[in-house]
């Protein structure tokens, strides 16, 4: 009996020390996502894989395919989607967001928590898009699209934390 007890404590013991070691892995791995995405946001290098897409008018559209937007240095390369209302739109439908385009009034900026916000303004053929990038130290990304042309539409996904 005696030594069924002391199994069992032994086994509570080495469960709870073990819980803890995972914990503090867990926490360190934690930091480590969010350094690795601040370097990431500060070299001016960023590939964002979009997964979801909201209108500004409709339900949120879940993307199926590999849509991203690049940002490197003022180069924008971008393959997204437009879902939504286009006031004026070219002969033939048009491209949607898919463009590689110079930026001009890029601005980077950190916010509280350690989040980043980066607005720039892109004109291309069809239309003059504003976007605002909201980087999140979990490498989540918000970005919000506003054409001069269309209703505006928002994009969600995840920072690539393997571009080279």
């Amino acid at each position: 009996m005696r030594l069924t007890r002391l199994v069992g404590f032994l086994g509570i013991v080495l469960f709870c020390a073990g819980q803890s070691l995972f914990a503090q892995s867990k926490q360190e791995r934690k930091e480590q996502k969010e350094k690795v995405v601040r370097e990431i946001v500060d070299s001016g290098c960023i590939k964002i894989d979009v997964d979801r897409a909201v209108p500004m008018a409709g339900r949120s559209v879940n993307l199926t395919s590999p849509y991203s937007l690049e940002i490197h240095g003022d180069s924008i390369l971008s393959y997204l989607p437009y879902f939504g209302r286009a006031y004026s739109a070219p002969y033939g439908g048009g491209e949607g967001l898919t463009f590689k385009e110079v930026a001009t009034e890029k601005e980077q900026t950190s916010e509280k928590k350690g989040s980043s916000e980066i607005k720039f303004r892109v004109k291309t053929k069809e239309d003059v898009y504003m976007f605002r990038v909201e980087v999140y130290p979990n490498g989540s990304v918000t970005i919000n699209v506003t054409p001069v042309n269309k209703q505006a539409i928002t994009f969600y996904g995840d920072v690539a934390l393997d571009l080279k």
